[in-house]
């Protein structure tokens, strides 16, 4: 098995059911809940386009067609913004469908993660591939993903991306054990938990939901048994890619000290709306000033 071109692809897992976001889901995919006036999915493909991911495969669910209605073209409602003269709305709209090709597959069983990015062997092939999750949102300011690219090239393993929490919230999370690497930016993992309990946690770093992934994880993925909560996990299989030997061997990591968003989170999709809006030059003039004047009165 070998690879040495620049990663060009993306995996967007996106076949979650969303129920802590019930009842508004049940009909919408969560990765379509608007945060301001585009998806939260839409802010995950364009993070991918940005690294110069053009071909995306989104591995979706049942109910799951709206995503694919969103990033395809709509020409009835383009004509008749192009009538109308409102350029703006129709960038907007284009926006969507310009960010690159998107390829769709069904996750027909819910068996995890793990079995998701399986589910992507033959579109990914031979050669090293990103994994972004939906509910991941991070701000278009920060590099993170480029990065990963650059360490994965430089290493020649799996890469994936870690961000120090609370220790009280690690149990949440996946969690790395690291050592660092001398002279470099990124760090070795050495190990793997998923959601430890606090107190058999290694560290408090946090795996989030970007990964540069060599193909050989997805021998590794054909081999993993069903583990926590009955699923086929990532992080097994990156566990045992961490511990072994040979091409496509060894994990590393990036420490991600920029912002994100948990958009599948209540609260923290509520902030994702809240800081981006604040910052948004048609918006933040009116919201900041209204914010300061709520707060003072809560």
């Amino acid at each position: 098995m070998t690879q040495n071109r620049r990663v060009i692809k993306a995996v967007i897992p996106a076949a979650g059911l969303g129920t802590r976001f019930l009842p508004a889901t049940k009909a919408m995919p969560k990765e379509m809940l608007p945060v301001l006036d585009q998806p939260a999915i839409q802010y995950v493909v364009a993070e991918a386009s940005k690294a110069g991911l053009k071909d995306v495969l989104m591995i979706t669910g049942r109910s799951k067609r709206a995503l694919e209605d969103h990033f395809d073209r709509v020409p009835f409602m383009e004509a008749t913004l192009e009538a109308k003269g409102d350029t703006e709305k129709l960038r907007r709209v284009q926006e969507a469908t310009d960010l690159g090709e998107i390829h769709y597959i069904r996750q027909k069983d819910p068996k995890g993660l793990g079995h998701a990015v399986l589910c992507a062997k033959q579109h990914v092939g031979d050669e090293a591939f990103a994994v972004l999750l939906g509910d991941d949102l991070i701000d278009e300011r920060d590099e993170l993903l480029s990065t990963m690219i650059d360490v994965q090239e430089k290493t020649g393993g799996s890469v994936i991306a870690l961000m120090e929490v609370d220790p009280s919230q690690i149990s949440a999370y996946g969690c790395a054990d690291v050592t660092a690497v001398e002279g470099e930016d990124y760090v070795r993992v050495n190990g793997l938990v998923e959601k430890p309990a606090i107190e058999d946690a290694p560290s408090n770093l946090a795996v989030i939901g970007r990964y540069v992934l060599h193909p050989r994880v997805f021998d590794v993925l054909e081999e993993t048994k069903p583990g926590r909560g009955n699923e086929i996990q990532l992080t097994d299989a990156l566990e045992t890619l961490a511990a072994a030997d040979g091409e496509g061997s060894g994990v590393h990591a990036v420490v991600f000290r920029g912002r994100r968003y948990d958009t599948g989170d209540k609260l923290s999709y509520l902030q994702a709306v809240i800081s981006l809006a604040s910052e948004r030059p048609d918006i933040g003039p009116e919201l900041v000033p209204w914010l300061k004047e709520f707060v003072s009165k809560h």
